[in-house]
């Protein structure tokens, strides 16, 4: 993982399928997430805006 400061998911079930998302703001202002199972591999970056409204989604949809 890069040198910023990672938050684990609070969703996060037991074992290392998690996501991690940076906690402070990147020098380019962007969200990056990674998967904690592979920390090394792929970081997905986004916007604060992209970012809010997928979690906004997330938490306001429909639930099983």
């Amino acid at each position: 993982m890069c040198s910023a400061a990672w938050q684990k998911s609070s969703y996060c079930a037991q074992g290392e399928a998690c996501i991690h998302v940076t906690t402070a703001r990147t020098r380019t202002g962007t969200v990056s997430l990674t998967e904690s199972s592979d920390p090394a591999g792929a970081v997905l970056r986004t916007t604060p805006t992209a970012w809010a409204a997928l979690v906004r989604t997330i938490k306001d949809g429909p639930h099983p």
